[in-house]
């Protein structure tokens, strides 16, 4: 299988140097660094070209990285059922920058793109229908950036009394506590004692 992945990873270099960045095989797996600007029209071309058909989008998600300037990696799983491969495209985009949508080459890509909405903040131009899938309308920021908050802005809760859900601000119980993570014993009772012997 590595060696047809090396066969797809050359002829996708040589083929499409107008969208490749870098190209990469780990793990038995290809991924492709793809320019932003070239997404569609990559996309398009894993789709019907002979040698890839990539006609089955698995999934797209993004990661985080606040410390970057482009700070935000797109990555997108394909399917070939016909030549029995997958492939794995990466995209990194600045803070507000809009990504292309692919809808129009995979219908599927209407949802995951409004996840990556919702979760990272990422808009997609050209996208039909860009609004949350999986938090209110109302919900303040985007749960999946590592800027946000662990236990959030708002908390939501059935009010018995006024026989409604109510949206209040976080009121936490207690202060957070500070962990180094030093030691797994810390704050034990008993500490085991060392038999001086090496394990």
């Amino acid at each position: 299988m590595t060696a047809e992945l090396l066969d797809l990873k050359q002829y996708l270099d040589t083929k499409r140097v107008d969208c490749v960045l870098t190209s990469i095989i780990e793990y038995g797996e290809l991924t492709v660094d793809v320019a932003p600007a070239q997404l569609f029209s990559f996309v398009e071309f894993l789709k019907i070209d002979p040698r890839c058909k990539f006609s089955s989008l698995v999934d797209i998600t993004a990661v985080d990285y606040p410390e970057r300037a482009k700070r935000f990696d797109l990555v997108y799983h394909f399917l070939s059922m016909y030549q029995n491969k997958r492939i794995r495209l990466r995209v990194s985009i600045r803070e507000g920058d809009m990504a292309t949508s692919i809808v129009d080459v995979h219908p599927s890509a209407n949802w995951f793109e409004r996840e990556v909405f919702d979760m990272f903040g990422i808009m997609f131009t050209g996208h039909p229908d860009m609004r949350r899938i999986l938090t209110d309308y109302g919900f303040r920021g985007h749960p999946l950036r590592k800027d946000f908050p662990t236990s959030g802005y708002t908390e939501v809760r059935y009010d018995d009394a006024e026989k409604r859900v109510v949206y209040e601000p976080v009121k936490l119980v207690q202060e957070y506590r500070n962990f180094d993570f030093m030691s797994p014993w810390e704050g034990a009772e008993y500490i085991l004692p060392d038999d001086g012997g090496d394990s």
